[in-house]
């Protein structure tokens, strides 16, 4: 994914974390970046 993240998707992170679906994460690091770090 040779592109930047819309402000949708990195608001979809937001929303996850900052909802209870999240409540079992702890201590992450969540790199919102279309897999960038990966390749």
């Amino acid at each position: 994914m040779p592109r930047m993240g819309t402000p949708e998707e990195v608001a979809a992170a937001v929303l996850f974390l900052s909802s209870s679906a999240s409540a079992f994460t702890t201590g992450s690091v969540v790199a919102v970046d279309g897999g960038y770090l990966v390749a």
